[in-house]
């Protein structure tokens, strides 16, 4: 199996500097961008023998549709061309890129005409829009929307935010989206998914790398591939490391079954799961295995080379002590669910998080991350790259933040967005799994950045694989997606 690359992802800023870096080249960036966008609208065009519409903005998202409008009928294809701004107030380039399509004969209209069409190309804001869509604009945006034919975005459809991926009033919905030089944050996360349909990366011939380092990146088996190795012939369950689990408070001793499942079949030699519910069961009968027992007595277990505090924790006073004695361990740690809800609620337990030297990872829901930040969940997804960095920094802690494109941060700078998994994993008990896969990976050796990243990519794989398979989306149980990550986990290492 060869491993796709991981492909940097820049924010706005860091793409108007590339931008800026390369202003001179010849031919310009924007008759290169529209250019790109070429292949993908002929392709529509010829199919179906009907006109492209391509709706252009008051900036130089509009100056990229017009290359495009003027190449197309260079090429034999005449497009139906919106244009609804004010020529005199166009950027140069943009306005120099109007002026050559319309002395090549092209025409533009103020409104989209009735009529059916190939596809509808979408240049009307591009990454420099910060204000929500109003008015006209946001007419033309619902028009775009109702038409019934595709829609390709140029580098991002209008109306997306393209560091955080929230819709700003309005956005097109496209099903195709050609971005320029580099992925940006918001098209792989928040609603960015949800409004960018397949997104193709064009670099523009730029090599965006050979002149800015990408801080961020999207998550592939790549990262974590020298850590993917066949186990030696000569192995035996001490070499694979020992997980304990603490969780399980009354009523949700599932939450801490389904983790230590999850660390079992990810191949972990030795797991124990310490219920503080000890009364519920004394033993797993789907998953004997497991050892279950005293959380006290699993703190005090020898075996155990890595920590998993949260799943079914609870917030009483027993949960509380606990968590205390774990952040003072000396294993590698990851927190999920109650325990960082308790870590929100207690500075100074939050402040022994920060002091501690061995690998931390935290697993926030975006209203966990919210209590952890002293914020609210409206602030946290406005910028969840932004709340993800905040979190890794003040606890020094590598972090997940789980949602559509969860974000991963490292305490040290860099950054990735996870672009597997899907809607069916919007179900009970998710989480409790991907604890489990990180943790046994944590338990395994591996250092932390690569064993959040592996467990996030991976729990989301397993998931996709599953509704391949016709299992889900809706129903997709948690449970259901233990198996699949231990047969895709080995299909990696096997490759």
């Amino acid at each position: 199996m060869t491993f796709s690359p991981s492909l940097p992802i820049y924010d706005v800023a860091a793409i108007r500097d590339i931008e800026s870096r390369h202003a001179g080249v010849t031919p310009p960036l924007m008759e290169r961008a529209g250019a790109a966008a070429v292949p993908q609208a002929l392709t529509f065009a010829e199919r179906s023998g009907l006109p492209p519409l391509i709706v252009c903005g008051p900036g130089n998202n509009g100056g990229d549709g017009f290359v495009l409008a003027r190449l197309l009928r260079e090429r034999g294809v005449e497009p139906v061309v919106v244009f609804t701004g004010d020529a005199a107030r166009l950027p140069a380039d943009a306005r120099g890129a109007m002026d050559a399509y319309r002395t090549g004969g092209g025409k533009t209209v103020q409104e989209i005409p009735a009529g059916n069409f190939s596809l509808v190309v979408d240049a009307l804001f591009g990454i420099g829009l910060q204000r929500p869509v109003e008015g006209s604009h946001a007419a033309l945006i619902a028009c775009i929307n109702a038409l019934g034919c595709p829609v390709l975005a140029l580098d991002v459809p209008s109306g997306l935010c393209a560091d955080t991926g929230r819709v700003l009033g309005c956005a097109v919905k496209a099903d195709h989206t050609v971005t320029f030089i580099a992925l940006k944050p918001g098209l792989l996360t928040l609603d960015g998914p949800d409004h960018c349909g397949e997104v193709r990366v064009h670099d523009l011939g730029l090599a965006p790398e050979d002149s800015v380092q990408a801080e961020g990146r999207v998550v592939t088996p790549a990262l974590f591939a020298d850590r993917l190795r066949p186990r030696p012939r000569n192995s035996h369950k001490g070499m694979m490391g020992g997980v304990g689990i603490l969780g399980g408070a009354s009523g949700m001793a599932g939450a801490a079954l389904l983790a230590g499942r999850a660390a079992l079949k990810l191949g972990t030699g030795r797991v124990y799961v310490g219920l503080l519910d000890n009364a519920a069961l004394s033993v797993d009968t789907d998953q004997p295995e497991l050892m279950l027992g005293r959380p006290g007595e699993l703190l005090a277990q020898a075996h155990v080379t890595a920590l998993a505090v949260g799943p079914g924790l609870g917030q009483g006073k027993d949960a509380l002590g606990l968590l205390r004695q774990a952040v003072a361990a000396e294993q590698p740690l990851l927190l999920d669910a109650d325990a960082l809800n308790l870590v929100a609620a207690h500075p100074v337990l939050a402040n022994r998080l920060r002091k501690r030297t061995a690998a931390t990872l935290i697993t926030p829901h975006p209203f966990e991350a919210a209590r952890l930040l002293g914020s609210d969940i409206d602030a946290v997804q406005a910028d969840r790259l932004h709340a993800a960095r905040a979190l890794a920094v003040k606890f020094k802690a590598h972090t997940v933040l789980k949602g559509c494109g969860s974000v991963i941060a490292t305490p040290d700078g860099p950054w990735f967005i996870n672009t597997s998994g899907n809607p069916g994993m919007a179900s009970a008990g998710m989480g409790d799994v991907l604890s489990g896969l990180a943790v046994s990976l944590l338990a395994q050796g591996w250092e932390g950045e690569a064993a959040l990243l592996c467990a996030v990519h991976l729990h989301g794989a397993a998931a996709d694989q599953l509704v391949e398979n016709g299992i889900g989306p809706a129903g997709l149980t948690a449970g259901e997606t233990i198996d699949a990550a231990r047969q895709r986990f080995n299909a990696w290492i096997r490759s």
